[in-house]
């Protein structure tokens, strides 16, 4: 059986075995299955959200990730956390990730970013993504890297999970029909986030949104189905039911109206 062929490169027979079943899917296909390789995912937070979803991008086969996390695995992250194992505890989480994920498929490019988001670095950081995954629990963080994609008009997908519940939405507020995160969240930068430390959370739960997570990376991606961005997914564990509501683009927000005109400057 042949290589699967585009303008610039090809999937290998290792390839095509290894991504059977995403190529026979006619909305994905050898096309998607070689857009997926080229792209780039950069993940911030490798923790209860960014640890399944990096399983699934890898075994996607996505071909470059970036993983941003400056924290070190504790024995408390594995009840949830299934990248890692207990002889992880105590390695930085972007070094423990790696390992992992070299396991499954050691071809994807792993880029480690052993670093706390910040104003100053996040641009640089997230310069050249196709998607960006935030799966962190603090809310400064979230606002920072949310500022940034918009900004860079790079896809945003946001997660988070909290007890048995969880939330999922996408974002590309440049749109002039699609909201930002801060359409969604607001625009006070001293709202305080809430730590599954201090309330805590199934391990179930951050697997399933983890991997809802991924699933929308992809999409970005390899469109497919619906375009959820403007909608919010919120699941609930206790009832076991998920509903989807739409978010309104806010006409004052700061960040859609800067957007708009750095747009009207470069056309």
């Amino acid at each position: 059986m042949g290589a699967v062929t585009t303008a610039s490169t090809s999937l290998s027979d290792a390839d095509l075995s290894r991504f059977a079943r995403h190529i026979v899917l006619k909305e994905i296909g050898g096309a998607g299955q070689m857009a997926l390789r080229r792209a780039h995912v950069v993940v911030i937070g490798a923790g209860g959200i960014g640890s399944p979803a990096l399983q699934y991008l890898v075994a996607a086969g996505i071909g470059r990730i970036t993983i941003v996390d400056d924290d070190a695995v504790d024995l408390s992250n594995l009840q949830r956390q299934t990248l890692f194992g207990t002889a992880d505890i105590g390695a930085a989480k972007t070094d423990a990730s790696a390992a992992a994920l070299a396991r499954i498929d050691p071809d994807v490019a792993v880029e480690r970013r052993r670093t706390r988001i910040a104003a100053d670095n996040v641009r640089e950081i997230l310069a050249d993504a196709d998607v960006v995954l935030d799966g962190t629990d603090n809310f400064a963080t979230r606002l920072t890297v949310a500022d940034a994609a918009l900004a860079l008009r790079i896809p945003l997908v946001s997660a988070a999970v909290s007890q048995f519940e969880g939330q999922l939405g996408v974002y590309r507020g440049w749109e002039s029909n699609k909201p930002c995160y801060r359409c969604f969240v607001g625009h006070d930068p001293e709202r305080e986030g809430v730590s599954c430390a201090e309330v805590g959370v199934l391990g179930a739960m951050a697997g399933v949104m983890g991997s809802l997570a991924a699933l929308e990376v992809v999409r970005a991606i390899v469109p497919f189905g619906d375009d959820t961005a403007g909608t919010l997914l919120l699941a609930d564990g206790l009832s076991l039911r998920f509903r989807t509501i739409r978010l309104p683009k806010d006409p004052g927000c700061p960040g859609c109206l800067d957007s708009a005109k750095l747009k009207a400057t470069l056309t």
